[in-house]
């Protein structure tokens, strides 16, 4: 299950227990940390916490602003500074040097925009969504948050904010969702400036596996911790049942011509072909062929047998696109020595997840910059 899954969960659990609760979001940062914009956590009231904003370091200290803020019932804007090796309140030498700036906003369950109701409506969802947050270096100004969920140009929910502030975040919220990332923005009007984080987010990403072995299994539930959204489907009913997969993975009992029957394909939809059976296998293949929309098919086995469905597919006419040729991955997986079911199911996800980020799935310390962009967090400036 996604994190933002489990925040929204936690925080219907609070609501129907009439529980006070408040939400802490990483807005912005500067320079390094373990988390980036965009991480939340929710605290109750008792102090209990779902979600996380670091590694732990500033968790400490946050759940003491979150309670202050709580129980002022007011937004409130905090910087940590982790590159100030004697800072006595989050602790010395981190290591991370950036400045932080967390929003911790009360949640009033009547209020039907809450920033945990805009999360819901994003989470519903099946296509790519921004939710806008604005705040104020000013820390003595006031921190609007969580005002709008947006997709590209066209509002979908939110506060009541002024009109010329709403067009500029609903241009920016498209050039979110255009370019796949998340941005920030100084907005500036004649009388003040607004800082806003235009977070991006995206469909669950999907996986189907076209195979119910013990190898599909272990990949299944190693795909759900990441909090991917699991299907399997085999034309074994002995394999493919919820006792053998366990949790939301759905199952499909199928005929491998009519593998597609039931699944919506877009481009977060990935194929992993693994029924230990070639022709099987080489039918989904056939399938899958002319799919523009998604972005990965791996085929579990050695490269022969890879070789060996393309010459078939040659021999019976089907020319196979350099689209579909490039996004085919055979041998299924990245080069870490993987033997185990559990260790082949890593060199899996992993090439997955760097296909969809665009990501070489090299070692980081081949980097000769920081791991993350740094103009990625530069506030563009925007004369309203």
């Amino acid at each position: 299950m996604r994190e933002l899954d489990v925040i929204i969960s936690k925080y219907q659990e609070l609501k129907s227990q009439d529980v006070r609760c408040i939400l802490a979001t990483l807005v912005h940062v500067e320079g390094s940390s373990y988390r980036r914009a965009g991480a939340r956590m929710l605290v109750d009231e008792y102090g209990n916490i779902t979600g996380a904003i670091s590694g732990g370091c500033l968790e400490g200290d946050a759940l003491r602003k979150a309670l202050f803020a709580l129980d002022r019932q007011e937004n409130k804007l905090v910087t940590y500074d982790t590159s100030d090796e004697d800072d006595a309140v989050i602790g010395a030498q981190l290591g991370c040097n950036g400045i932080i700036q967390v929003l911790f906003e009360p949640i009033n369950y009547n209020d039907g925009n809450n920033p945990c109701e805009l999360l819901r409506t994003i989470a519903e969802q099946e296509v790519p969504m921004s939710v806008s947050v604005v705040f104020d270096l000013d820390k003595t100004q006031h921190q609007l948050g969580s005002c709008l969920v947006s997709h590209e140009d066209q509002a979908l929910l939110g506060r009541q904010i002024p009109d010329e502030l709403q067009k500029a975040l609903l241009v920016k919220s498209k050039v979110a969702i255009n370019k796949g990332s998340s941005c920030f923005a100084e907005l500036i009007t004649e009388e003040k400036a607004y800082f806003a984080f235009i977070q991006l987010y995206q469909p669950q990403v999907k996986l189907v596996l076209v195979g119910a072995g013990n190898d599909a299994q272990i990949l299944a539930q190693q795909a759900d911790l990441l909090g991917w959204n699991v299907t399997v489907t085999d034309g074994r009913p002995t394999h493919a049942n919820k006792e053998r997969f366990v949790g939301s993975c759905q199952v499909i009992v199928t005929k491998p011509e009519e593998t597609l029957k039931n699944i919506n394909i877009d481009n977060r939809t990935c194929f992993v072909l693994m029924s230990h059976n070639y022709n099987y296998d080489l039918s989904v293949l056939k399938l899958l062929l002319g799919h523009p929309e998604t972005p990965y098919i791996g085929i579990l086995g050695p490269l022969k047998k890879y070789e060996r469905m393309l010459n078939e597919l040659a021999d019976e006419g089907l020319e196979v696109s350099k689209e579909d040729l490039a996004k085919t991955h055979a041998p299924v997986g990245l080069e870490i020595g993987a033997e185990t079911p559990a260790e082949i199911g890593l060199s899996i996800l992993a090439e997955i997840q760097s296909v969809l980020t665009n990501k070489g799935a090299r070692p980081l310390k081949q980097k000769t910059e920081p791991i993350h962009d740094s103009k990625e967090n530069q506030f563009q400036k925007i004369t309203l």
